[in-house]
């Protein structure tokens, strides 16, 4: 929980509690009132009050009809400057949008970050298969097709980390630290990722890495209701796209 994370102490700065306050949000708390803000960010209600005043003010935070409160569009423009969105997903969007275009498929730019998949962009469309991620989203590793590539391509520690952990997201999920290793082996040696409904029930789906030279810097895969019938041209149309945003990077 942020009010966990981000709890405060009565010497803190002012930074401090409002950056505890923002980090109060994740992708289960979208909206809170000054009372739970006050309660996940470990601060007064009375601080809590002044500084959410000054965040609202600011545009960091803003007030919803109920008197709750959401991240303001402010920290959203500023998001956009990050260099891993200015670059990476600039460079990919392109390709995101033919990929898409062809296979009509939810189609993923992700990449690490820690023990989790981040989201950096996603495209689908009314007849894709519905999904759990969403733009800036992290999931697990273990149980989606970018992040098996990702983590077939992690840190020896990142990797021992995820195996000791392998939580059940459905029935389908890999939970065997032995089956796991085994699919990250072949990961590596065939350059795809594949799950079958081991993240959410009734999507399926294919992944392969991105490349910047020799590096693994993101992984872009598609989500479908079945892989059966058309892996090899996922697979292709995936192959083409993550080979043309390598090619974007390394210019």
């Amino acid at each position: 929980m942020a009010g966990v994370a981000g709890g405060s102490s009565a010497g803190e700065s002012v930074t401090s509690r409002s950056l505890a306050l923002l980090g109060a949000f994740d992708e289960e708390h979208r909206r809170l009132t000054l009372t739970e803000l006050a309660d996940r960010a470990g601060i007064p209600r009375s601080t809590a009050h002044r500084l959410i005043g000054e965040l609202v003010d600011w545009g960091a935070l803003a007030r919803s009809g109920d008197g709750s409160y959401v991240v303001g569009r402010r920290l959203w423009d500023i998001g956009l400057l990050a260099p891993v969105q200015a670059g990476l997903v600039e460079q990919a969007s392109p390709f995101l949008h033919d990929l898409y275009g062809a296979t009509r498929a939810t189609v993923h730019l992700a990449v690490r970050e820690g023990v989790e998949c981040l989201y950096l962009d996603r495209l689908r469309g009314h007849s894709s298969v519905p999904v759990v991620s969403t733009v800036g989203s992290r999931l697990p590793l273990h149980a989606t097709g970018v992040g098996k590539v990702l983590l077939a391509h992690a840190p020896r520690e990142v990797q021992l980390a995820v195996l000791g952990d392998l939580r059940a997201m459905t029935p389908y999920t890999v939970t065997q630290p032995g089956t796991l290793r085994r699919q990250l082996e072949a990961v590596r040696r065939d350059d795809v990722a594949t799950t079958a409904e081991e993240m959410s029930l009734g999507a399926c789906s294919i992944a392969v890495p991105v490349r910047r030279g020799d590096t693994v810097v993101a992984a872009l895969g598609v989500v479908v209701a079945d892989l059966r019938r058309d892996r090899t041209r996922l697979l292709a149309g995936l192959q083409v796209a993550a080979r043309g945003i390598g090619r974007s990077l390394g210019r």
